[in-house]
């Protein structure tokens, strides 16, 4: 993607995120927040490091079944009740990130929230994709339940 980053003159460049994005017109994919469970809605773990780790895979599903990739990811917003397992696990968190998006780091905002909806969540991710024009759409839409 023909994508570039924003740096005001004079800001230290961010670490583990961008400022902001600037991305060609395309095809623009919301996706809604995910939580660390499986296709099936079962946790796997009350941990936050792996519930992680499948809440992102679960953002690059959705991503890719628009036909998109990683790197066609714009913005992520991360929702965490956990502040200390959070603080504890970054190094981890960052290897996963890595493993998972490479080297590419959106523009992201993490809140830090007292609960989840769906017990025993620790975190949720949400996230704003721009798929160039020119990638062909995966999937066709389903309907509902």
């Amino acid at each position: 993607m023909n994508r570039q980053v924003l740096l005001p003159r004079g800001r230290a460049s961010p670490r583990g995120y961008a400022n902001g994005i600037v991305v060609p017109a395309g095809r623009i994919v919301f996706v809604a927040g995910q939580l660390g469970w499986d296709d099936q809605q079962r946790f796997h773990s009350k941990d936050l490091v792996p519930q992680f780790e499948q809440a992102l895979g679960n953002v690059l599903a959705v991503v890719a079944e628009a036909g998109g990739k990683p790197d066609d990811i714009c913005r992520v917003t991360a929702y965490c009740i956990d502040k200390p397992a959070y603080l504890a696990g970054r190094a981890e968190l960052g290897r996963i990130w890595r493993a998972l998006m490479g080297k590419h780091y959106p523009a992201m905002t993490m809140i830090f929230v007292s609960d989840l909806l769906d017990a025993p969540a620790k975190i949720e991710l949400e996230a704003t994709a721009v798929i160039p024009a020119t990638s062909p759409r995966r999937s066709t839409e389903r309907p509902q339940d």
